[in-house]
């Protein structure tokens, strides 16, 4: 530890997305309380600009998903990668941090690997979903890949790689004694419509569309919406097109909002196993453009796409997608588990096992760990 409170230099972080920024925030944090004099730059959002971050380009500037979505925002891309390439050549930083985003990151690693600079991947791509040809990229060009799934081990065997595995950051996210004993109210539903755009415009109007059904079935229902960081409230309410009353609350205190929830609505991401941890019954909703969608399915080698039905390995969350994600499925869905307390405990019984499965808590502190500590055998050039 000695070695490395004394470390010094520049580490370049890069996230591509919001989920991204959460996990460097963290990850940012560990590393300053081990080693204390190190200091960061590269690509990130709030949270790691918080933790001392010299953000040279911001994650709120690429907030895409889905293969032709992308095509929309290639010249800005271009651009900051570009940028990137740049900086790295002129501040050789002592490493590089990669935070999943692999259609981005991918090309990072590549500029890092061109300058002989240390690549980390922190949160690794999920190769194990499509495009498993790429297990031979990380291969060459990634030093050291950090994962935070367990099943994600034996994939990389075997292509003959060796991960760290280090628990999943989540689990330290979560404030457990302030919200273990918070009790669900009854006819509360949450809505998580995510955080980009091309989540948001065309879940929040299904949204609505279910509430409308849901709110004329079952009378005392209560609808909340989280707004994620960037996300402006007024255009959550732009594409709430009903006059069902919504509550918009601050991304502030999350966990303990959607654990006092009878259940969730949710975009597909991280927040999934951010309600699944948290022990909320939530169904996974989720629309690409028709050309995107036909092409995942083409891809996809896994039989879901939440990350809780992928560890429990059985749809315990409904995944509602593409022309399934519109409000009068979503609403059927919803009374399945509004009309059913047998149904909606054997989901709680599944994610209270679920939370077993992801680790002890200092997912963090020990990637933080695996970084340092391969630094330190490499001396700065």
């Amino acid at each position: 530890m000695a070695d490395e409170q004394s470390m010094t230099g520049t580490i370049w972080i890069n996230a591509g997305e919001m989920s991204g920024d959460m996990h460097g925030g963290r990850l940012m944090a560990a590393l300053r309380r081990q080693a204390p004099s190190l200091e960061y730059c590269g690509m990130g959002g709030p949270e790691m600009r918080e933790q001392g971050l010299e953000a040279l380009l911001r994650v709120e500037d690429l907030s895409v998903m889905g293969f032709t979505e992308v095509l929309g925002h290639i010249p800005r891309i271009f651009q900051m990668l570009k940028r990137i390439k740049s900086e790295l050549a002129a501040r050789r930083p002592r490493a590089v941090i990669l935070i999943d985003a692999p259609e981005f990151n991918f090309r990072v690693a590549k500029y890092a690997y061109a300058l002989g600079i240390p690549v980390f991947y922190y949160i690794s791509p999920k190769l194990w979903a499509w495009r498993t040809g790429r297990a031979r990229f990380i291969a060459k060009y990634i030093t050291r890949m950090i994962s935070i799934l367990p099943f994600e081990i034996a994939f990389y065997r075997q292509f003959g790689m060796e991960v760290d595995y280090v628990g999943n950051p989540l689990v330290d996210m979560v404030d457990w004694p302030s919200i273990d004993h918070i009790t669900p109210v009854p006819g509360r539903i949450g809505l998580l419509p995510g955080s980009r755009r091309k989540e948001i415009e065309p879940l929040m109007p299904e949204y609505a569309r279910a509430a409308t059904i849901l709110a004329r079935t079952v009378p005392g229902l209560e609808f909340h919406c989280v707004q994620a960081p960037g996300v402006e409230q007024s255009r959550l309410r732009e594409l709430w097109q009903t006059d069902v009353p919504l509550t918009i609350h601050g991304p502030l205190n999350r966990y303990a909002f959607m654990r006092g929830c009878q259940m969730l609505i949710a975009a597909s991401g991280t927040v999934t196993l951010e309600s699944a941890l948290i022990g909320t019954p939530t169904l996974v909703a989720y629309k690409l453009s028709k050309l995107s969608y036909a092409i995942g399915r083409r891809v996809v080698k896994v039989p879901f796409v939440a990350l809780p039905n992928l560890i429990m390995e059985r749809e315990v969350f409904p995944e509602l997608l593409q022309e399934k994600a519109d409000g009068p499925v979503l609403a059927e869905y919803a009374l399945r588990w509004l009309t059913d307390a047998d149904a909606m405990h054997a989901v709680r019984d599944d994610l209270a096992r679920l939370r077993t499965m992801l680790g002890a808590p200092g997912a963090p502190d020990r990637a933080a760990t695996v970084i340092l500590h391969d630094l330190q055998t490499r001396r700065p050039a």
